[in-house]
């Protein structure tokens, strides 16, 4: 049986993540001054940058990876929570907007970046990517291949931060929405990813055979049940999030109209 305690130490992931890690103390850093003279050095931006780091790492790089891909469906999915809300949600969060300025406020990249973060476009590609992935043969694919596993998560990361962006982009070139138009985005992805959802909770039968083969690390909890519980994790963790975000921008919408003047009627 294999050994679901293993931790990933390739260098191409540890590596990866120290180097970022190493980029962001860089400019944030001895280049600070020159990209934004006069600016303190950014310690809570830092903490949540660092934070996306460490989540992301026990996303693909703890045990938990090892289960997800060779034991349970439900522990692939907590995966997939981790790198789309955690890490991707503290990524963002820990970029200050004179650190993404040199390349946002770039002439030549606006027009480009105004079609790619458009909110249309950013929920669209998200929800696409996400779904096609979940394919039975992709998705099983991946989990037989190392690369294309590796290429999923990234895929899955970096659509992330640009189904995010809308709600939390660190640029002043391209703001985050307003609070309602936020709002009526977060549903809209979320109803978007409904079917998905539908996909995996009602199927008859078991969609992965890698899951449906696997060693029972449990030997009461079924393939059929794993396959439940991945999708209700699935969903429900996304409503969770995105309920907190729809709290926090109706809350947001509420003070900024309760901080309007009154206007005046005839």
């Amino acid at each position: 049986m294999i050994d679901w305690r293993h931790w990933h130490n390739e260098p191409y992931l540890v590596g990866g993540l120290i180097v970022l890690g190493w980029l962001y103390a860089i400019f944030t850093g001895p280049l600070r001054a020159r990209i934004a003279p006069g600016a303190a050095y950014p310690l809570a931006h830092a903490v949540r940058f660092y934070a996306a780091l460490v989540i992301f790492y026990l996303a693909v790089g703890s045990p938990l990876d090892q289960i997800g891909e060779r034991f349970l469906l439900t522990a692939h999915m907590i995966q997939h929570q981790l790198l789309i809300y955690g890490s991707a949600i503290l990524f963002l969060l820990g970029l200050p907007h004179w650190l993404v300025a040199p390349i946002t406020a770039r002439p030549s990249l606006r027009p480009f970046l105004r079609i790619l973060t458009h909110p249309v476009i950013c929920g669209v590609i998200y929800t696409l990517t996400i779904s096609i992935w979940h394919a039975p043969g992709l998705y099983d694919w991946a989990l037989q291949d190392k690369f294309i596993h590796v290429l999923e998560h990234v895929m899955f990361f970096a659509t992330a931060l640009l189904y995010w962006w809308p709600v939390l982009s660190p640029s002043r070139e391209f703001p985050p929405l307003g609070h309602g138009p936020q709002m009526i985005y977060l549903l809209a992805v979320t109803i978007g990813m409904t079917p998905l959802f539908a996909f995996l909770a009602f199927a008859d039968n078991i969609l992965y055979p890698t899951y449906e083969y696997a060693p029972r690390l449990f030997n009461n909890f079924s393939p059929a049940q794993d396959q439940l519980l991945g999708a209700s994790v699935m969903k429900l963790g996304g409503l969770f999030v995105t309920f907190v975000a729809l709290v926090i921008a109706f809350y947001r919408w509420y003070q900024q109209t309760e901080g309007k003047p009154a206007s005046r009627t005839a």
